[in-house]
Formats: structure tokens, C-alpha cells, sequence
């Protein structure tokens, strides 16, 4: 017979003030329902008939986006277990730059066929071991459904077509435009070895005015901006970066000055004078035409930069800046002063363009071809090319930003790995399809779990639909989907967003692709952060630090009470 010991419950293992939630009524299901909101509301911004959200951050500042990146950055979600499926999808937008959507809608639906099979009884170690077999299985069919890949020489053509579905997701409407515009930016810039491609090469310049068809792409760097000085142009010049002020030094320290007559007033600032001029002539002499400024310049400064005819352009931001030095290969300088050999840089052209009814300034190297280029002292210089974008409004241009840079990640995923699936939701259904069959034929627990994930990847057909032509229809196309997808050869079969005939769309047919790798990233990032959710069965949260949050009282903002 054993004693039973009674269950002593003052025991203090925390802090006064702190929170304990367990078992599956309040710690697993409670994260469900929280992982399901955040999953609802970037759903109906999927595709490309997505809605957009009007958010405004905590800055104020306003956003009119339907990327899912930018809404759960600006959302600041703070419940624990959602902050695990934005975590996943971060890294997608860190690993891919694309398909973040795809994590949060997937990530959410695994969750909420998991609630039903624990609610049944069954335990969550067994739902995540089924979720990680059919997450492998998953991997592996997409592998097969390949049914594409980028042509090893690239084309535009071929590159527009692969681009046209990442972007029509974004900017649907737009996608021909913007595709051929990033197309045409990647290839100008695109090193002798693609994997090598980097994304920072292709920059993003937005000009207020105009329309989507005034865009185009500038091979150099353009700064929204006008030269300082009386020098608007330089053919092969030498180029000094510096990140100080190019001024009259000032002293620390402060002192007062007795002027007794005219000459004494004439005189006063001749030394400064006379020490700004050497150091603008010493710039001079080393043969530097251009100078690029990363702070304030000083009127005098600037008056002997025009006599000497020195180009002298302002760029603010540090991280231009750097991105500027590695164009033109020159070393950023923090003392004002005549820069060696080593540190200076080389741009063939410096020139003002008018770009609608702004100016702005352009530095680029001659491409091969033109006129004036010379192959030996070139080198191995790294290209940049611009996009300028143009818009109505400010927020529109953000939005067109963003569905560049979606562009552009895509080129880097694709450069990686080339390989191309259906798109259209036709991979889902298809996985959803094959990973039901593998899972009627396990034994155990795990299977269960195992077709609950094959039913939550016909989400992202079922919400293409839905999105695109209303929430009715969205089981009736999919049972359509279902039978063409049950016929040999029917891997293709996707949603026809248009509705032109039954609302469905062989995907292959009409060159709809989505990116292998991207697609595999994101099946494993949901799986993985959908199990780390079912993982946890408590939460055990710390008071917070800090007393009591008094609310401010309303009054003057600097008075001592």
C-alpha cells in the first residue's frame, strides 16, 4: 500500500505577479487561435487578386501594401507563438526574398487541422511526427514536378517570363512593364558567373509625376538630386569620396577678438581663407574631378571647388555612400585633404538628366559598346544599374519598390537554382494529392497528421480562388481542380484567376511558373514553425519590469509637476 503525499500548492517557485498557462485548453490551443488570427488576415492578401491593408506603424508613418513581409513588420506582433510563424517568415524573406505569404497561410493552416486531431485526442508529439514525414514527402514529389528551368545562356525573354508571376503577385495589372524592367536591370549587371549575382546592384529610384510607363532603367547610379557647384558634367574623371564636412574647421573652444580697424576686419579670416584654398588646390592638382560630399559643404569651400571645376554632389545616406565607393572603387575618407592613388576612384560619366519635370544626377561606367569604352581601364568594376520608377503618389511607388525587389530576389533564388514548378496552385494541389496517397499507406497514429498536412496545402489553391472570384466559388473550383488533377498528365491543372472558362488553367500551358527552391524553403520553414507551436504545453510568463503604469496626466509637456 503506498502513502499518497499530499499536493502542496503554495509552493513559490517565481516572482510574485507571473503567469502560468498549461496543458492543451490553455497553452496549445490558446497559441492556435492566435497563430490562425495572424494567418487569417494576411490571407485575403494573397495572389494576385490579394486585397491590400491600409497600416499606419507607430511612427504614423502610412503604408498601402498587400506584401505580407511589410504588414507583419508593421503589425509588431507581440503574442509568443505568432512571433514563432513571423520568425519563419523572415527568414523565407531573408532566405528568398519571396513566397513569406506562402509560410504564414500554410504555417496557420497546419495548425488549425492539428486543433481538430488534438481536440479527437490524439498527442501532439504524434501530430508532429506525422507533419515532419509528410513535410519530407512533400520536398521530395516537388522535386519531381520540375517542369521548367531558365535556359543557361539568359534571355530577357526567358527572364520576363520567370519574373512575370513573382511580380503579378504584387502589382497585378503591371507585371509586363515591371518584369522587362528588372529583366533588363539584372542582365546589364548580371557577372560572368550568375551565382555571383548581387541583388544591391540593382537600385531603386522613385520620382513623384508621370506614369508606370515613364520607368526605365538608367545603367549607373542615379541620386535624386542636383550637383552643388557650377559643374553639372564630367566625362572620365577621377572621384574623391569624403564623409566629413568640406568646410573651415572650427575649434572647440571659444574666444573673443578685438577689431580695431578696417584692415584688421579685411584680414580676419584671410589665414582660413588661405588654408581652405591649399587644401582645394592640393584636391585639384591630384587630378580629381569629381567629389562626393557626405556632408554639409561650405560656401567657401564651394567657391573654390567651382573655380578649380570640381563636380561636387551630396550624398546623405552612409549606406549610398558605401554602395557608391564600390561602384566607382574609391576609399571613403574622413579627413579633407588630397587622396593617394589607391584611394580614388574612376567614373566614366557624371552627368545631370532631366527625368520628367526633376533633374537628377547620374554616375555610371560605360557599358560595352558605347562609344569611349575602353576595356583596359575598366577592370573588374562592379555595374550598378537603376531602375526609376515612376507614380502618382508616394504610396504607390513604395508598393512598385517592393514588387521590384520581390523581382529581384527571384532572379537570386532562380540563379541558385533554376528549376521552375506550375504555378497557379497546381504544385499544392498536386503535392496535397501525392502526399494523401503516401499517407493511406502508413500505419500508426502519424497518418492521421499525415493527411491533415495534405488537406492543408489545398489552402493556397482554394484562397487563389477565392481572392480572385469570391468566396463561394472557392470549394467548386477546387473540386474541379481535384478531378483534373485524378486524370494522367494532369500535374498542370491551376486556378484561372481571369474565370475565362470553368476557373481552371493548365499552368505549364501558359507559362505560369513559381520558383522550386522558394516553394521548397517555405513548406519546410511552415512545417518547422507549425511544430514548434504543437511543441509547446505551457507558457510561463515573468511579471513585468517596471512599476505600476501610471497614465500621464494631461498639461504642459515640460512643467516639473
Amino acid at each position: 500500500m503506498s502513502l499518497k503525499v499530499p499536493k502542496s500548492n503554495n509552493l513559490q517557485l517565481f516572482k510574485e505577479g507571473y503567469k502560468h498557462l498549461q496543458g492543451l485548453d490553455e497553452a496549445v490551443l490558446r497559441n492556435i487561435q492566435a497563430v490562425n488570427e495572424l494567418s487569417d488576415l494576411v490571407r485575403t492578401s494573397f495572389g494576385p487578386n490579394g486585397r491590400n491593408k491600409l497600416l499606419i506603424n507607430h511612427l504614423g508613418k502610412l503604408f498601402v501594401t498587400s506584401d505580407a513581409a511589410t504588414i507583419i513588420r508593421e503589425i509588431e506582433v507581440v503574442h509568443p507563438a505568432a512571433k514563432l510563424l513571423v520568425m519563419a517568415s523572415q527568414s523565407q524573406e531573408a532566405e528568398m526574398g519571396d513566397a513569406t505569404n506562402l509560410v504564414l497561410i500554410l504555417g496557420g493552416e497546419l495548425l488549425k487541422k492539428a486543433e481538430n486531431l488534438l481536440i479527437m485526442g490524439l498527442h501532439p508529439s504524434e501530430v508532429i511526427k506525422g507533419y515532419e514525414l509528410a513535410s519530407v514527402k512533400a520536398q521530395a514529389e516537388l522535386e519531381k514536378l520540375s517542369a521548367f528551368s531558365l535556359p543557361s545562356p539568359l534571355t530577357q525573354g526567358s527572364l520576363v517570363s520567370a519574373l512575370k508571376p513573382i511580380i503579378a503577385s504584387k502589382q497585378y495589372g503591371s507585371e509586363d512593364k515591371l518584369a522587362s524592367l528588372v529583366a533588363e536591370a539584372a542582365l546589364s549587371i548580371m557577372p560572368a558567373n550568375p551565382k555571383n549575382f548581387n541583388v544591391d546592384n540593382v537600385r531603386v529610384v522613385k520620382i513623384m509625376g508621370g506614369s508606370l510607363a515613364g520607368s526605365k532603367v538608367v545603367l549607373g547610379m542615379v541620386f535624386g538630386r542636383e550637383p552643388e557647384g557650377d559643374v553639372k558634367k564630367v566625362s572620365r574623371g577621377k572621384v574623391a569620396v569624403f564623409t566629413t564636412a568640406l568646410d573651415i574647421s572650427q575649434t572647440e573652444t571659444k574666444g573673443t577678438v578685438l577689431i580695431k580697424n578696417a584692415d584688421d576686419m579685411l584680414n580676419f579670416t584671410t589665414g582660413e581663407e588661405k588654408q581652405l584654398e591649399n587644401i582645394m588646390k592640393e584636391i585639384a592638382d591630384s587630378g580629381i574631378k569629381i567629389i562626393v560630399a557626405g556632408s554639409t559643404v561650405g560656401e567657401l569651400a564651394m567657391h573654390y571647388l567651382n573655380r578649380f571645376g570640381i563636380a561636387v554632389i551630396k550624398v546623405l545616406s552612409k549606406f549610398e555612400l558605401r554602395r557608391l565607393c564600390r561602384v566607382v572603387n574609391a576609399t571613403p575618407l574622413a579627413r579633407v585633404g588630397a587622396p593617394t592613388p589607391e584611394e580614388a576612384g574612376f567614373v566614366d560619366i557624371f552627368e545631370t538628366v532631366e527625368i520628367g519635370g526633376d533633374r537628377v544626377t547620374v554616375l555610371r561606367q560605360l557599358s560595352p559598346g558605347e562609344p569611349g569604352f575602353d576595356p583596359t581601364s575598366q577592370g573588374e568594376k562592379t555595374r550598378t544599374a537603376t531602375i526609376v520608377l515612376r507614380g502618382a503618389t508616394a504610396n504607390h511607388l513604395d508598393d512598385l519598390e517592393r514588387a521590384v525587389d520581390d523581382g529581384v530576389n527571384g532572379i537570386k533564388s532562380l540563379m541558385k537554382d533554376p528549376r521552375l514548378v506550375p504555378g497557379a496552385g497546381a504544385s499544392e494541389l498536386e503535392l496535397a494529392k501525392r502526399v494523401e496517397a503516401y499517407g493511406s499507406g502508413l500505419k500508426g497514429l502519424a497518418q492521421h497528421a499525415v493527411k491533415k498536412f495534405s488537406n492543408a496545402l489545398e489552402i493556397i489553391p482554394k484562397t487563389l480562388a477565392e481572392n480572385a472570384l469570391g468566396g463561394a466559388q472557392g470549394n467548386e473550383i477546387l473540386s474541379r481542380l481535384w478531378a483534373k488533377h485524378e486524370l494522367k498528365g494532369g500535374e498542370s491543372w491551376g486556378v484561372d484567376i481571369e474565370d475565362e472558362t470553368d476557373g481552371t488553367i493548365q499552368a505549364d500551358r501558359i507559362k505560369i511558373y513559381d520558383s522550386l527552391v522558394a516553394k521548397t524553403w517555405a513548406i519546410r520553414l511552415a512545417t518547422e514553425a507549425a511544430n514548434s507551436v504543437l511543441s509547446v504545453d505551457s507558457i510561463i510568463m515573468s511579471k513585468p519590469a517596471g512599476g505600476p503604469k501610471v497614465p500621464q496626466q494631461a498639461g504642459n509637456w515640460d512643467a516639473d509637476d
